[in-house]
């Protein structure tokens, strides 16, 4: 199959609130859009937009030479394309999912005769086509399918490729994700503790805003400290002072009767790394706690 369509004019299956946000954005922009989507009644409002709504995900498909998906998970993905001819398409998937699963669809659409790329979208859709906002998109997969419509994808938001591994956007993905959930998770503890105890929470937020950004310098060291596996260069705060220092954040959360559970796993990996060899590891930084998270 021959791609004689022109570079601005895509498909777009999917149209949850992330997928709208993004064909709004695409329609906005003077993009030639096809959509298509399980329930029909969510076309509508991008037709009236100057989209033109497929009947069917295979007609969607054959509209254009550039097919994205933004649909529930990777299941949804292969449903929605499987019996579809994908012969020189060139196919996108911002649909969230593991890198595993993105390395499975990649080979899954190769076989097919399609190329393929990998999305990991690192925003809400409040944030699609606000440039301020700061959102952007990791890419992996094919480089010269990226290359060949990266002015397209970076209609919505940034784009950044993050190599040709398809499993990378997803793994880039969810390792901040996970980052952003653990620092969700001292915040949440910080106001358990001081809740009801006649500190206003508007009053502390900007000390946790303050705290937190003068410990940011931990993402630099400790990507420093494992690249040369040196644990102990440099070390202000030792991993046996934090341990013992440990014990009162936990009495403390006990007389508040404020439960542990957010706190209490990376202090247990830090207690399991300093018994684990004292004398060896009592010097170091707590960054060489995080080997015993590898199961592998």
């Amino acid at each position: 199959m021959t791609d004689t369509t022109p570079r601005n004019s895509l498909t777009l299956l999917g149209l949850g609130d992330m997928g709208t946000a993004l064909a709004r954005t695409w329609l906005a922009a003077g993009h030639s859009l096809t959509v298509w989507n399980r329930t029909p009644a969510k076309a509508g409002p991008l037709a009236a937009e100057g989209a033109a709504v497929a009947p069917t995900a295979a007609a969607a498909v054959a509209a254009n030479g550039l097919v994205v998906t933004c649909l529930l998970d990777d299941a949804s993905v292969r449903s929605t394309l499987e019996g579809i001819d994908l012969v020189g398409r060139d196919l996108v998937d911002l649909t969230t999912g593991t890198p595993a699963e993105a390395r499975a669809r990649a080979a899954w659409a190769e076989a097919r005769g399609a190329r393929y790329t990998d999305g990991g979208i690192m925003a809400t859709p409040d944030m699609i086509g606000v440039p301020e906002a700061g959102g952007y998109v990791f890419y992996s997969g094919s480089r010269a399918l990226f290359d060949t419509h990266r002015a397209t994808l970076e209609v919505p938001a940034g784009a950044r490729f993050v190599g040709e591994d398809p499993g990378h956007a997803a793994l880039h993905d969810v390792a901040l994700l996970s980052a952003m959930y653990g620092l969700f998770a001292g915040i949440s503890h910080a106001y358990a503790l001081t809740d009801g105890e006649g500190v206003a929470p508007k009053d502390l937020a900007p000390l946790l805003s303050e705290w937190l950004g003068a410990m940011g310098f931990f993402v630099g060291s400790t990507a420093e400290r494992l690249t040369s596996r040196d644990f102990t260069t440099g070390v202000v705060s030792s991993l046996a002072m934090q341990v013992a220092a440990s014990g009162t954040l936990l009495r403390t959360a006990e007389e508040q009767g404020v439960s542990a559970e957010l706190i209490s796993p990376y202090l247990d990996l830090m207690r399991r790394r300093l018994t684990a060899d004292p004398a060896a590891h009592g010097g170091e930084d707590t960054a060489g706690a995080l080997l015993l998270l590898k199961k592998r």
